[in-house]
């Protein structure tokens, strides 16, 4: 990921909707908003990248399977942090849980799945790239 097209720290840079049926709720997306699937190999199925009309990537739809595997149906945000592993033991420490832990996302950056004191999950994401302050 090129250093422009980062999301900045602290904002949403990215989300997932995670579901049992990636296909369908594909499919009613697709009808409903007009996005366009783009299949996203995840060996042996795929989940889907879904793109606006102008061709920019959106949303992506994922099966609960996996990596997703524990994750109920749920639209996942994806917040940018410096640091993982210190956004985790602050999460814990103010009592959060860590849904699922630290994984890569290839040469992007890596995430982890937590969960809010009221039950909220979100994901924290890394990038790769250093920011500059």
């Amino acid at each position: 990921m090129a250093a422009e097209n980062a999301p900045a720290l602290g904002q949403i840079g990215w989300i997932d909707l995670t579901v049992p049926d990636a296909e369908s709720i594909r499919n009613f997306y697709q009808h409903v908003t007009g996005w366009t699937p783009a299949p996203v190999a995840m060996g042996g199925y795929h989940d889907y990248r879904m793109n606006a009309a102008n061709g920019q990537s959106a949303a992506g739809v994922c099966h609960a399977r996996g990596k997703n595997a524990a994750l109920p149906p749920v639209w996942l945000i994806y917040i940018t942090v410096a640091d993982l592993g210190e956004s985790i033991r602050r999460c814990i420490e103010r009592g959060g849980k860590l849904r699922a832990p630290p994984q890569s996302m290839g040469g992007e950056g890596r995430y982890c799945v937590i969960e809010d004191p009221a039950g909220a999950v979100a994901a924290l994401y890394q990038p790769a790239i250093s920011h500059q302050p």
